[in-house]
Order: structure tokens, then sequence, then C-alpha cells
């Protein structure tokens, strides 16, 4: 490939891809194993993690000067594998998906952004969305999709909106309405946009907190599955460095871990049965759940990725 000609023999390449694979980018290569992913997320200033992305080929010194430069960076690096979303957006992906589902059935917006915010978050679902962009999402949504399949399959309210000619923030225009990118309020008219009625309930923040809490747990534990990163605290690490999880909550796994993974995959099956397959617990989850073990336990800190 040309850049190999341009840059020094020792010199390690990266991708700030979001979406792409390091593994394909990486076969073109001449030396691949100089190869890997540096993902930073937005806006860059603000957020401390940075996902170091090992591809198949890609080689130890690659990462371990990857990850030493964004601690020089003053920031957090995680190692991930090379597959969809990488840790995050995999995880984060079923949240705002399900945000759109909860739409479909009638929840008030700006009541779950509350419920959402209640649990500790920085932000609720559909004003990240705005932060993202509804062309972003829409475009990330399709990909994971055709990469993980039907239970990520985009929700009909958001594919709506995504061709509504709505941005989000960038636009002046996504669920909330803004002036020179501070919010001005939230936009009823969206409803519209999305083919639905204005008419909406208020649901209750438990059921808010579930809904869009546990499809991440059973994401995580894919990525746990899949071996995408080592261990429960690389996942807790990156969700409260990456998403802005509640840090009081120790994390995503430490929360499903305290909450007790018994009771998570009851939960689980009990949505499963209204809301569909996508709340099914992985085998991991129903394992853990037999045998009363926890994510912590299963998959400790220090563990090398399978």
């Amino acid at each position: 490939m040309f850049l190999t000609y341009w840059v020094g023999e020792g010199a390690v390449i990266a991708s700030n891809t979001s979406s792409l694979s390091i593994d394909r980018m990486a076969a073109v290569l001449d030396h691949p194993e100089r190869f890997a992913g540096m993902h930073f997320f937005n806006p860059v200033h603000r957020m401390p993690l940075v996902e170091v992305v090992r591809g198949a080929k890609s080689g130890g010194d690659a990462v371990q000067t990857l990850a030493a430069l964004a601690v020089r960076l003053g920031k957090v690096p995680v190692v991930t594998g090379d597959a969809p979303g990488f840790l995050v957006n995999r995880i984060l992906g079923p949240c705002l998906n399900e945000a759109g589902h909860l739409l479909a059935e009638g929840w008030d917006a700006r009541a779950v952004d509350r419920a959402w915010k209640r649990f500790g978050m920085p932000m609720g679902p559909y004003r990240l969305i705005d932060e993202v962009g509804i062309d972003v999402m829409s475009h990330a949504g399709r990909t994971m999709a055709e990469a993980v399949g039907e239970r990520m399959a985009p929700a009909a309210s958001l594919a709506a909106l995504a061709g509504s000619g709505r941005l989000g923030r960038k636009g002046g225009r996504g669920f909330y309405l803004y002036e020179k990118g501070r919010e001005k309020g939230f936009d009823r008219s969206v409803y519209s946009d999305m083919n639905l009625s204005s008419a909406r309930t208020k649901p209750k923040p438990d059921h808010i907190r579930d809904r869009l809490v546990l499809v991440m747990i059973n994401e995580a534990a894919r990525v746990l599955a899949e071996g995408v990163v080592a261990s429960a605290a690389d996942v807790d690490l990156g969700m409260v460095m990456g998403t802005g999880f509640p840090p009081f909550r120790g994390g995503l796994l430490k929360y499903a871990d305290d909450r007790g993974v018994a009771e998570v995959a009851g939960a689980m099956e009990a949505l499963g049965r209204t809301c569909g397959d996508r709340y099914e617990p992985t085998a991991l989850v129903s394992e853990l759940a037999r045998t009363g073990g926890s994510f912590h336990t299963a998959f400790p800190a220090g563990r090398e990725a399978t």
C-alpha cells in the first residue's frame, strides 16, 4: 500500500474509524503487524476514552505504542478486538435502538430522557441521539444490523426520523431544538416526522431503566463471550469513560453483579414475553444466573483475551 512508502519502517499506522474493520484495512498493508485502531470519542476534548483496536495481525508493539500514546495524551485506553462496533458502540447501540421502540409504544420522549438521567446517565437517549447526529446514528445502526443480525434492526421510528431531514444539534433540529448549538426545548413536531401520534404516556422510571440497561447487559455478555475484551472490568471502564455510565454504580456489569445476575436474567425473560426475542438472555447470562456466578468473577481483571 502507498501509505507505507511515506512512513518510516518502524512507524505504527492507526485508524480512528468507529465502524470499519481493522482486519479488512490491514489486509492491504505490507506490514499489518504495524497497524491497529485508535478510536477517539466525540467530543474529543471532553471524552477520556480511547479504544485501541487489536486486529488479528496487529503486533503487540503496535498495540502497546498506541495505548501509551493515549495515556500521554491524557486519555484512558481500553484494548478491544476487531468486532462490529468494537466495545462501546456495540453495547450502546441496542440501548439507543430500544429508545426507538419505546417511542413506537407511545411513551413520552421527555419523560424517558428524564428517567435515564435519574438513573445517573449524563443525558437521555434522545438527547444523546441529537448529540451524536441523527444521520451518524442511522448509518451506525444500519451497519451494526448488517453485521450482527435482526436483533439490532433499526426501530421503525428511528428509521423514519433519519429520513426526515433532522440532523440533531448540529442542524438545529432533532428531538430538541437548538440555537447556536444550545438546546432550546423539546420539539413535539418530531413525533409526526416519525409517523407517530403526539399523544404520549409517561412511563414508570424503573420500566425505562430496565428497558435500556438490560439490552446493554445482554450485549456486554456477548462481547465477553466473543472475546472482544478480556474482562468485565474492561467493559465497565469503557462504559463509564465512553458513555458516562454512572460511576457510582461501578460500571454496567458491576451494576448487573450487584443487582444479581439471576434477577437480571429473570427481568430479561419477563420483558421478552412482551417485547420480543431481543431480551432473551444470552447463554452466558443464563449460565451465570443458573450457577449463582457473576461477570466479575467469571471474567476477572487481568484475564487474557481469548
